[in-house]
């Protein structure tokens, strides 16, 4: 059959996506290859009525409700190839098969790449962090650190100083290549926004996270944290977007898929939502990005 939408990516965004779609009752297809951006975390806050609640049980249940409408089906695989295809689209599936569609929406999100640092991929999403609004509250104004990876970081020190006293660790890393192993110097006029905003400095490359959060140094000291944030890089794993065509757009937390107001991308038919097409990474607004894109995306198929 030829499905009205098939949506890559079945987290929240695109569960919220597919609802919209469901309730028009059209003929919806969710592929989703179970990488859930925040599948690390314990916890999920800022999502209005399930703040404190388990992501992996949000996400299950999302899925319950909307697998209960008749024309909504669900396939645990990988959307390894698309092209289109006279008026829709050709979906080809890591498991062998291949799928038709009239329009797209791409919610595969991203994946996080981190500084080569020992100890801190295994601590991301329960001591090591990104967003302070996510997870600040519940390092209950313990020192904090955020560890450089970039210009950016500055910026995010600052904003974590709101959820506790910061140290900003602009040495770099010992650890060798990748996000984060260079040095950030801030220039005088972030110097004197970080003083106003009592953020420490420490220029001492960090060797390995120890310990809950711990930062130790390349000279042997160990700095105590209650928690670590830092700004990966967002990478788009999803080989479909670079298949298709789709325009990118580049901002200073990194690359995502260009969408207009309707998030629909520059390739006509196909959407993006979520985490893959904002700079915004947040539960509550990769929900609200997938409603958007639902609903446009029913209404192009109404409309056109």
């Amino acid at each position: 059959m030829t499905y009205d939408v098939i949506i890559v990516g079945g987290s929240y965004a695109g569960i919220a996506a597919a609802l919209q779609l469901a309730r028009a009752r059209r003929q919806v297809l969710v592929v989703d290859a179970g990488q859930r951006r925040n599948r690390f975390a314990a916890t999920a806050h800022g999502l209005l009525g399930h703040d404190g609640h388990d992501p992996a049980a949000i996400a299950a249940d999302a899925r319950a409700q909307l697998m209960k409408y008749p024309t909504v089906s669900w396939r645990d695989d990988a959307a390894v190839e698309a092209r289109a295809d006279g008026d829709g689209f050709v979906v080809a599936l890591a498991g062998g098969d291949t799928l038709t569609a009239r329009r797209l929406v791409l919610a595969s999100g991203m994946v996080d790449e981190l500084p080569d640092v020992p100890g801190l991929a295994e601590r991301w999403g329960v001591q090591v962090f990104a967003c302070p609004y996510c997870h600040g509250y519940e390092l209950d104004r313990g020192r904090l650190g955020v560890l450089a990876a970039g210009p950016m970081s500055i910026h995010h020190a600052l904003l974590v100083s709101e959820w506790g006293p910061t140290t900003l660790f602009i040495g770099g890393t010992g650890a060798g290549s990748g996000a984060g192993s260079g040095a950030v110097e801030p220039d005088a006029e972030q110097l004197a926004m970080l003083a106003r905003r009592e953020v420490t400095l420490e220029r001492t490359a960090v060797a390995a996270v120890a310990g809950a959060a711990d930062l130790r140094l390349v000279d042997g000291r160990v700095v105590a944290l209650a928690g670590l944030f830092i700004m990966p890089t967002p990478r788009i794993a999803n080989p479909l977007v670079a298949q298709l065509g789709c325009e990118l757009d580049a901002n200073p937390v990194g690359v995502f898929v260009k969408t207009d107001l309707l998030k629909e991308t520059t390739v006509r038919k196909v959407f993006a939502c979520g985490d893959l097409a904002t700079g915004m990474p947040a539960l509550a607004l990769a929900v609200a990005d997938g409603t958007r894109a639902g609903i446009a995306a029913h209404q192009s198929l109404v409309f056109r």
